[in-house]
């Protein structure tokens, strides 16, 4: 199961960040500032993992905890889908350009939602190993 779900993961975080790149990249397009959201995909998992590490899930502050981590977490991804939005009403980047950037960030959120999912348990092959 691991081996399989990790190719999977793997498989969509290249297919977002390739909506992300020809976002970018494609000749009609030729604007790098969408790869801000870059800062998003690394920066949205932190507060989760913070709060894994700390908290006893029998403490009552426990919880308040993981939902401000979650609360954390669902600001930076609604940050990095409303930055491209942003960025194509300034005009900084086309609309196909934006549409491409937030087929890819619904990508690679979707991945790294999975890859909490397959590994987030306390089995013997857990995320904490990473």
């Amino acid at each position: 199961l691991a081996g399989h779900a990790l190719i999977s993961l793997s498989f969509g975080g290249a297919i977002g960040l390739m909506f992300l790149m020809l976002g970018c990249a494609l000749p009609i397009y030729n604007k790098y500032w969408p790869l801000f959201v870059l800062f998003f995909y690394i920066l949205s998992p932190i507060p989760y993992c913070i709060a894994r590490r700390l908290v006893d899930d029998t403490d009552a502050m426990s919880n308040a905890c993981k939902e401000l981590a979650i609360f954390l977490t669902t600001g930076i991804v609604v940050s990095a889908f409303g930055l491209p939005i942003v960025f194509a009403r300034a005009h900084l980047i086309e609309w196909g350009a934006c549409a491409l950037v937030l087929t890819g960030n619904t990508v690679i959120f979707a991945t790294i939602l999975g890859f909490f999912l397959v590994f987030g348990s306390n089995d013997d092959f857990s995320w904490q190993q990473w």
